[in-house]
């Protein structure tokens, strides 16, 4: 039993490496599971959906096992309105799972495994991004689930939780790996890969801000105040005026005084004036 379940790990996990760079070429188009888990108990239902199929007559859910590689509603599941639904899980449904369209593109692939044995450990079935916290829950098929539950990574022990829940914060690239629990008195769970995915690339534009304003003292000449041509206006028209007034003014009074003396009478100097002009 040890031996086949590491053999469907290795196949789940060569199957996404072989068609990785057709999944980057994929579609719109994603893979969920329903309920949002990597491993099941057998005997039980679940869901696959292919979401944002437009046309679901041209997709079908595919996927790969020990049996070979074939598609829902064959030999297994029934197919309706974009999704396939397995009534009751077993061993042999553990695998790789896609969708594909007709003309060969197809979505991203999730792993999922069905265990005869009495523990499972639920962990997230897409990928998860780097940075987020990803909660691992060690589950057994009777109750109570939260026992107790050693947690493994790679084959490596990373601690263990009364309740069986174990939160990895921030994850990175380093937490990717196989992860497995342990129930002690009630068995270990498969393994399931976890993938963790770098975070989009946000590109931030510099903002510009204006400069503070500044404020300079007003001095004779100078003109950077805003204000300063209209004040230095005020200034100097009074200035203008008081020199200016008094050179009009004596040339009004001189050009009056020569107009006057222009229609006064000529006189000779000597001559005697006539007697009848005093008369």
């Amino acid at each position: 039993m040890k031996a086949e379940k590491e053999e469907v790990t290795l196949l789940q996990r060569q199957t996404g490496s072989d068609r990785s760079m057709r999944v980057e070429n994929s579609s719109a188009v994603r893979l969920t599971v329903n309920p949002n888990s990597s491993q099941f108990f057998k005997e039980k239902s679940l869901s696959l959906s292919c979401e944002g199929a437009e046309n679901s007559a041209g997709w079908t859910l595919r996927r790969s096992t020990l049996e070979g590689k074939s598609h829902c509603g064959e030999t297994w599941g029934r197919w309706s309105n974009s999704s396939c639904k397995i009534s009751m899980t077993l061993p042999w449904d553990s695998g790789a799972y896609w969708c594909e369209s007709r003309e060969g593109a197809i979505s991203n692939m999730v792993n999922l495994t069905v265990t005869g044995g009495s523990v499972i450990l639920q962990s997230p079935v897409l990928p998860v991004m780097e940075g987020d916290d990803v909660t691992l829950l060690c589950k057994t098929k009777t109750t109570p689930s939260n026992l107790p539950a050693a947690f493994y990574k790679d084959g490596v022990f990373i601690g263990s939780e009364t309740t069986g829940h174990m939160t990895i914060q921030h994850v990175s690239r380093s937490d990717e790996g196989l992860y497995k629990c342990d129930i002690s008195g009630h068995g270990e769970s498969p393994s399931s890969w976890i993938t963790v995915t770098g975070n989009p690339i946000t590109t931030v534009l510099p903002t510009s801000t204006p400069p503070p304003p500044t404020f300079t003292s007003l001095t004779p000449g100078s003109a950077s105040h805003p204000d300063a041509p209209s004040l230095q206006l005020e200034f100097r028209l009074p200035f203008h005026l008081l020199v200016f007034c008094p050179y009009f003014i004596a040339t009004v009074l001189m050009v009056s005084l020569c107009r006057r003396r222009a229609k006064a009478p000529p006189t000779c100097t000597g001559q005697k004036l006539p007697d009848d002009l005093f008369d």
